[in-house]
């Protein structure tokens, strides 16, 4: 199984790499980890990541700075169906449109736009940063197979994807209002936690994506 992890100057690479290496040894396959900045591997490939760290204009700008990037992740996530994962800002980037700093546009992919978050509450500070406790709205769960509600899973963000539709929401936490966990439409799915630093949660988290058949 081929993994494309995307390098477009962002994201946490080598310890998701790490990550999805150690779920694959896990589950006892064989898994080609390669972190690429390459769009044609990226189109090659069984599954494709897309970490995400900082603001969403600049996440966003460095993916159109790659060659034939976003080109290669919409035939392979949009027109071909196959499974794709976006963590944290990469999550984000599936929206409309991002507000941080402005209005910038995002993929598209799932409708809505990423917000500041706004606890209501001076005792939770922003950024929403550490361990909180997921409530896992998905059913069937299949990407969520094996993870208890109330499972706890690492967070570092100051903006949250808001969805046009509530079914897009496989998972939320509690931060004040809820924040959104975890989206999924089809074969597209996403984090706002970081799985790669979550531990035994987030290792089997990842081996769910690993043999998730949308």
């Amino acid at each position: 199984m081929r993994i494309a992890i995307v390098d477009y100057g962002s994201g946490n690479l080598c310890s998701a790499a790490k990550a999805f290496e150690r779920a694959g040894q896990d589950r006892h396959d064989t898994v080609d980890v390669m972190v690429t900045s390459r769009a044609e591997i990226v189109a090659g490939a069984d599954r494709v990541v897309l970490p995400g760290v900082g603001a969403f204009a600049d996440c966003r700008a460095g993916l159109e700075a790659v060659d034939g990037m976003v080109e290669a992740l919409t035939e392979f996530t949009v027109q071909r169906g196959r499974p794709f994962l976006g963590i944290c800002v990469g999550m984000q980037l599936l929206a409309d449109r991002g507000l941080e700093h402005g209005a910038h546009a995002g993929l598209g992919w799932i409708g809505g736009e990423v917000r500041p978050i706004e606890p209501g509450d001076p005792r939770l500070k922003v950024p929403h940063m550490g361990w909180n406790a997921l409530r896992i709205e998905e059913s069937p769960a299949a990407l969520f197979a094996g993870i208890e509600a109330g499972a706890h899973v690492y967070f570092v963000h100051s903006y949250g994807i808001v969805p046009n539709d509530d079914a897009c929401v496989l998972a939320a936490v509690d931060y004040g209002p809820p924040i959104v966990a975890a989206v999924g439409k089809g074969n597209i799915a996403g984090t706002q936690f970081h799985p790669e630093k979550s531990q035994a949660v987030g290792l089997r988290f990842i081996a769910n994506f690993l043999s998730w058949s949308p």
